[in-house]
């Protein structure tokens, strides 16, 4: 049997076999894991400011500190991926996932060595967040001078 493969064969074929999302389930599920990981947050910054005296900058500071280390220490262990098919974008999309992105690129490439394969692909996948979230503040900012005066 010959299939004429064109470009509307292929993505009919491809529609049939793609897995069908539920978009608003998706939504709810990534709503409330980013929701616990917001509480969990503010758990973390509440307990730093009342039984360690700590002042709320340096308490938020301290739990982002913490919330990067537990994303990078899970996707060590190979844990994270597991989380994220789960929770969706409630992982992914605050800065556990940044941190994610990150580990897992230099974990890829650690056999490459320290400058050729961490080093050239710490960046891999959260270069384009951190390039165009730059580019995004400065013309944010000149439209907010312009608009509201400085």
């Amino acid at each position: 049997m010959v299939i004429n493969l064109n470009k509307d064969n292929y993505k009919k074929i491809v529609s049939k076999i793609t897995p069908k999302e539920n978009k608003v389930k998706n939504a709810l599920i990534s709503f409330f894991i980013g929701g616990l990981i917001g509480m969990l947050g503010q758990i973390i910054v509440t307990i730093l400011e009342n039984n360690y005296s700590i002042n709320h900058n340096d308490a938020t500071t301290i739990m982002i500190i913490i919330l990067i280390f537990i994303s990078c220490f899970l996707t060590g262990l190979g844990f994270f991926d597991n989380f994220v098919s789960k929770a969706k974008a409630g992982l992914i999309i605050p800065i556990t996932g940044f941190a994610h992105a990150m580990a897992s690129a230099m974990l890829e490439y650690k056999n490459e060595g320290l400058v050729t394969g961490i080093g050239m692909n710490a960046f891999k996948l959260a270069g384009s967040v951190i390039l165009y979230g730059t580019i995004s503040a400065y013309f944010f900012g000149v439209i907010k001078y312009f608009v509201f005066g400085g």
